[in-house]
């Protein structure tokens, strides 16, 4: 307890009073993030919010003095436990870091600082004719910095990539306090080792980035999606694989199985076929004319592979209410029981199909309600399961299956996350899919760079 005093009263005088919470329902409400843990067992000691780089480097140092921990915040909206509190310690939100720094023209970049909301970023440099690709679905509140620790993915990432490959430049504070510049302002960079993607999906483990340079690209004319239902599970798939042997390359190509499709229109309706077993959304992007060819390629190859429905957009409206369907898929889950979970596992598209089929005998075998919904042109399926953590029994059969669900992962060559991280949810499996030397390694290098292991400990290994 005096140690506790102690640090509150001297990040006080390193912050401004106001920006340092200590009472207990303050304390409470950030003490966990989207995972949704049944119940939470341990609170921050304090809540920061920090303005500028050197109350990073302030609050940084306090930690490393004391050696507590320090726990790094966005949004927390990921849903792996990445910001949640299991050894007390400091909350360092970074809300009141919001600023985009420069929007760059000529060199086709941005410089933001961690707080700002990916999809604001989006609308800013789209205004300019730039355009920043990477879009996890909840990027309406997704942060930036979130985005780098978690090395977010989303729709997009089947045609431009996810967020590693747009980060050309992190300044990050260390565990000491010093800053460290990860790379440069040029697109290109060859000079030394790669630190930008040691840092890229470290969850905060490393090191504090406050600041980024993102690399941008021009923003396409038109953009249109496409969705095809088909009657079995096997069909959409088979369809995926076809459509990208003919050498075109959508934008997405994302998919909803029946319940995701039937429990999307049942709470958010859009007019949804609930009678296809699965569908695919497909967006297309470019010059209007190759969109008009993409299009049109892409429809007669899905009606080849027995999609018994095509829909595309003809308007704006149309465009995004078919969107809407497909990042409602979470919100919608949630309504069937008290929580939801949500996870992130990627195999090899060749054993997409097993993947998906297996997922639902493992749930039906345990008696789960599944949903699923996943950017399948990468081979990413996220298994939405509706739960209630009241009821000690399901919780207990939702926990087998979870197993059973990154065995047949790593059966089928696969990984436990494609896009979300492992923060504590996963870390316990990390070693069926990532061999012992990979850990080691890891643990290393680590250690390099905090060997007093208060940046988000005991997270990923």
């Amino acid at each position: 307890m005096l140690m506790r005093n102690n640090i509150i009263k001297e990040l006080k005088s390193a912050l401004t009073p106001q920006n340092v919470l200590t009472e207990i329902e303050e304390r409470y409400a950030y003490a966990q993030d989207a995972l949704n843990l049944p119940e939470i067992k341990k609170l921050p000691d304090v809540v920061v919010f920090v303005e500028n780089i050197e109350q990073v480097q302030a609050v940084v140092r306090l930690a490393n003095k004391y050696k507590i921990p320090i726990i790094c915040r966005g949004a927390g909206t990921n849903v792996v436990g990445a910001c949640t509190v299991e050894h007390g310690g400091i909350i360092l939100n970074f809300s009141k870091m919001n600023k985009i720094l420069e929007i760059s023209s000529e060199n086709m970049t941005a410089k933001v600082q961690p707080g700002v909301v990916v999809g604001e970023l989006q609308r800013q440099v789209e205004a300019l004719g730039l355009y920043y690709p990477p879009d996890p679905s909840n990027l309406a509140v997704s942060t930036i910095g979130g985005s780098i620790a978690q090395s977010s993915g989303g729709a997009r990432t089947f045609k431009y990539g996810s967020t590693k490959d747009y980060v050309i430049d992190l300044l990050v504070v260390t565990a000491s306090g010093e800053l460290l510049r990860t790379g440069s302002s040029t697109i290109k960079n060859a000079t030394g080792y790669n630190l930008n993607t040691l840092f890229v999906g470290s969850e905060g483990t490393l090191g504090i980035v406050v600041e980024a340079t993102l690399k941008l690209i021009p923003k396409p004319q038109l953009a249109r999606v496409i969705m095809a239902y088909f009657d079995t599970v096997k069909a959409s798939v088979d369809a995926v694989n076809a459509v990208i042997e003919q050498q075109i390359f959508p934008v997405t190509i994302d998919f909803m199985d029946k319940n995701a499709i039937q429990t999307v229109e049942r709470f958010y309706p859009t007019g949804l076929l609930c009678d296809k077993e699965s569908a695919l959304i497909i967006e297309v992007d470019g010059f209007e004319s190759a969109v008009e060819f993409q299009q049109k390629t892409i429809v007669s190859i899905l009606e080849t592979c027995g999609a018994s429905s095509i829909q595309y957009s003809k308007t704006e409206d149309d465009y995004h209410r078919i969107w809407q369907a497909r990042r409602s898929s979470m919100g919608a889950c949630a309504k069937l029981r008290p929580n939801v979970t949500t996870d992130d596992v990627i195999v090899p598209r060749k054993n997409l199909e097993k993947l998906v089929m297996g997922i639902r005998a493992i749930c039906k075998k345990y008696r789960l309600e599944v949903c699923m919904v996943g950017h399948v042109g990468d081979g990413s399926v996220h298994p939405q399961i509706p739960i209630n953590y009241n009821d000690k029994d399901e919780y207990r059969r939702y926990k087998l299956a979870k197993n059973e669900i990154y065995e047949l992962t790593a059966r089928l060559d696969g990984i436990l996350s494609g896009e979300h991280g492992i923060g504590a949810a996963k870390r316990e499996y990390i070693s069926k899919v990532v061999n012992s030397q990979a850990l080691d390694y890891m643990r290393m290098i680590k250690k390099v760079f905090d060997p007093n292991n208060i940046l988000n400990p005991y997270k990923i290994f």
